[in-house]
């Protein structure tokens, strides 16, 4: 009998238009393998938000997997240190594995060597092959989406293999529950599951309905009162479903341009990881560096207020709790809040990047990194500095007063006219905070942090 091959599953937690485990069960026996790995990623270990989703989403596909008769083992520890252990007891002498772009996913690629076959299978197409003209990845994404457009639509989905032929004998791995990805005290998840069902079979439900909903995308996504997004991205960052496999369920009509560039971005995003990994955590520009953020115990103290809700600024409010609550934030809001936290309290973007690297359930370290810097004005393909959103402005505009009635109840017996500027309207109630900061004063200030730079 030949030697049994390990898939090694990371950020691609499905059976469906899953190239890696395709290859293997043509290899013959298949190894199912997830190491939770907290080393490698060091300072970007998964948040506890996604440790919540993961939990959830091994348990299905162990599920998915025993009804092909196979299995998921568990290990914990460093990815590369796990395999080869795993590789000596089982007399493995290969690895499938999708390609991951994240630095110390690359890093532990490199170390397995020749062990280990790489697959393209979390984004539309390889990334390798989207490059500028010198052949570097690109850096602004309008430059990135017409050389993308060219190599579309994508390779249609794979079929999940009619079996996954198991080895003769299964090795040993760790128990789920015993890893204790779920919070307990306190359980802060508990409102967790009437949002989200993790899984690949959720993943797909989504998908198949979400072309009725998608030729109103581009309006309804900005609308925060309103049911307008696809709530797909927790699952494609988790891999229970390929961009690839939305992209066909939608077909690349007129209706569905505007979502087909978020998947876009997306892919944009893990690109910029290519020519920057360490994004997450340096300027894009490095003349930022000299940025003066504010420090010291009043700047922590407004960063806590606004973790936890309490600015006094009604649409940032109620993004913050909607994160702290659901694991998720609103397009629109999540771009409105990052802009307040940098903007109007002119506290360091890596601030707040972490804080939602900690709460989102779509956590994505290219994305996220990337979506910050470009609020902050600090990214390569970024807003400028200069630009300052208005929330108040921002929160008539897209008509968020239900929005704010649902997660800021304080508030809720006020009138559209008065709920998104309750200190203007002389309407606000004892039990919600005033605004920390002025908005006109919050933009005097920020012009003039940037001014030192010039």
């Amino acid at each position: 009998m030949t030697e049994p091959t390990l898939l090694w599953l990371r950020q691609d937690l499905r059976l469906h238009d899953q190239p890696a485990l395709v290859a293997a069960a043509h290899d013959g026996a298949v190894i199912p393998v997830y190491i939770l790995d907290d080393d490698a990623p060091g300072a970007w270990a998964i948040g506890g938000a996604q440790r919540w989703w993961l939990h959830h989403s091994l348990a299905a596909l162990d599920k998915a997997l025993k009804a092909k008769h196979s299995r998921l083992i568990l290990r914990r520890g460093k990815a590369g240190d796990a395999l080869k252990a795993l590789m000596e007891e089982t007399g493995a002498t290969r690895i499938h594995a999708i390609r991951h772009y994240e630095p110390w996913w690359r890093e532990a690629e490199a170390a397995l060597g020749d062990a280990l076959a790489l697959y393209d299978g979390n984004h539309l197409v390889r990334l390798e092959d989207v490059t500028t003209g010198a052949g570097t990845p690109f850096k602004v994404f309008s430059s990135f989406w017409k050389a993308l457009q060219s190599q579309l639509p994508p390779d249609e989905p794979l079929p999940v293999p009619h079996t996954i032929p198991a080895p003769s004998r299964w090795p040993a791995g760790d128990r789920l529950d015993d890893w204790k990805l779920l919070p307990t005290a306190p359980d802060w998840s508990q409102s967790f599951d009437h949002d989200w069902t993790p899984g690949e079979a959720e993943a797909l439900a989504k998908a198949k309905g979400w072309p009725q909903e998608v030729a109103a995308y581009d309006r309804r996504r900005n609308l925060p009162s309103e049911e307008g997004t696809s709530r797909l991205s927790p699952h494609l960052h988790h891999g229970e479903i390929s961009p690839r496999s939305v992209y066909h369920a939608l077909g690349n009509t007129k209706d569905a341009g505007a979502f087909l560039r978020e998947l876009a971005w997306r892919d944009f995003t893990s690109g910029v990881l290519l020519a920057l990994p360490d994004y997450g955590d340096v300027n894009g520009r490095p003349k930022y560096d000299a940025l003066p953020w504010r420090k010291g115990a009043a700047a922590k103290r407004d960063l806590e207020a606004w973790q936890q809700g309490r600015t006094g600024y009604p649409i940032v409010d109620a993004g913050m709790r909607q994160l702290w609550t659901s694991g998720w934030i609103h397009n629109r809001v999540r771009m409105i809040a990052a802009s307040f936290l940098v903007k109007h309290l002119l506290i360091d973007w890596r601030e707040g990047e972490r804080w939602y690297w900690d709460c989102l359930v779509d956590a994505d370290y290219g994305n996220n990194a990337v979506n910050w810097q470009w609020i902050a004005g600090t990214g390569v393909d970024a807003n400028m500095f200069g630009r300052i959103m208005a929330p108040l402005g921002q929160s008539e505009k897209f008509d968020a007063a239900d929005y704010i009635r649902e997660w800021v109840p304080e508030l809720r017996d006020l009138t559209d006219a008065t709920i998104h500027d309750p200190d203007e309207a002389g309407a606000r109630p004892d039990a919600y905070p005033p605004k920390m900061i002025g908005h006109r004063e919050a933009r005097e200030r920020a012009l003039a942090a940037a001014a030192t730079l010039s």
